[in-house]
């Protein structure tokens, strides 16, 4: 992509996206995840109807009288943005792909983020962590982050959600806010999110089109895996190899969503037809109450 062109889409994300944050999403995203961090201030005296479970026993030990830690909320968060830019993400049979739906909902959240004055950081993984950016504050570090969602070539068309996890646990070591978006066909990443779920406030966007739930009865056709380049000739007519492919899919979709609710993360499901808009508002006002 040339540079003008580049810079002309990065500028057309930025005044979408960030209508979007100012008007709508700023206050909401705000109040879902404010009081999610709380950083330690200071160290009083025990007072009748203190939680006993914040006892600072270091303290009471040494002046034999019960102190107490004293938290408070933290008013800058840390955002993280989990981006699967596997060969999959690269489908669309409506107006766009799952990449560049990806890339606006990341752009929303970011320009939210900014104005509650919050870090943002970016990883890209495939079945590799493919580009990592540490959180930072900024425009221009925001506009940095929307630049490589349209313009990173990955070296993998594979997906490995786990390593994406291992590397975000890994690397972040502060409690933070993190999205993880996907199509989330993959499996066996039970273990890594439930130690990120257990440390992070996380949140699972599945992002997928209509024509990937099932397969139309349309006859003999070639069917190309995005993630292994290679074609297939399927016979549609069978309904048995439609009900299969179902099957197959809707076991992901379980998968997904069993996973987040049973480790306590928040899931959502974006259809490329559907307004992201709306998921991601409902969303942040049912956190919000």
């Amino acid at each position: 992509m040339e540079t003008k062109e580049l810079l002309k889409k990065v500028r057309k994300i930025e005044i979408k996206t960030r209508r979007l944050s100012d008007n709508i999403f700023g206050g909401e995203y705000h109040s879902a995840f404010k009081g999610r961090g709380m950083t330690f201030s200071e160290v009083r005296q025990y007072q009748y109807g203190d939680d006993i479970r914040n006892i600072d026993w270091n303290v009471t030990a040494r002046y034999n009288e019960p102190f107490i830690k004293v938290f408070e909320e933290e008013r800058e968060l840390t955002l993280m943005l989990l981006i699967d830019i596997s060969g999959s993400e690269f489908f669309g049979t409506q107006n766009q792909f799952k990449r560049e739906v990806l890339t606006e909902i990341a752009a929303t959240l970011s320009f939210s983020a900014l104005k509650n004055n919050d870090k943002v950081g970016l990883i890209l993984f495939t079945d590799e962590i493919e580009l990592f950016i540490p959180p930072k504050k900024g425009r221009f570090h925001i506009l940095r982050i929307i630049r490589e969602l349209l313009e990173f070539k990955p070296k993998s068309k594979k997906t490995d959600i786990n390593k994406a996890l291992e590397f975000f646990s890994g690397v972040l070591k502060k409690k933070a806010i993190a999205f993880l978006m996907s199509d989330f066909i993959s499996s066996d990443y039970g273990k890594t999110l439930k130690i990120a779920a257990k440390k992070h406030d996380l949140t699972g966007i599945r992002v997928f089109d209509r024509r990937e739930e099932e397969i139309p009865n349309i006859g003999f056709v070639p069917m190309l895996d995005s993630e292994s380049g290679k074609i297939k000739w399927i016979n549609t007519q069978i309904s048995k190899t439609r009900k299969a492919y179902s099957s197959y899919y809707k076991e992901y979709v379980n998968l997904f969503e069993d996973l987040f609710k049973k480790n306590g993360a928040g899931a959502l499901n974006c259809r490329l037809d559907e307004s992201y808009v709306k998921k991601l508002l409902s969303y942040f006002k049912s956190r919000g109450k």
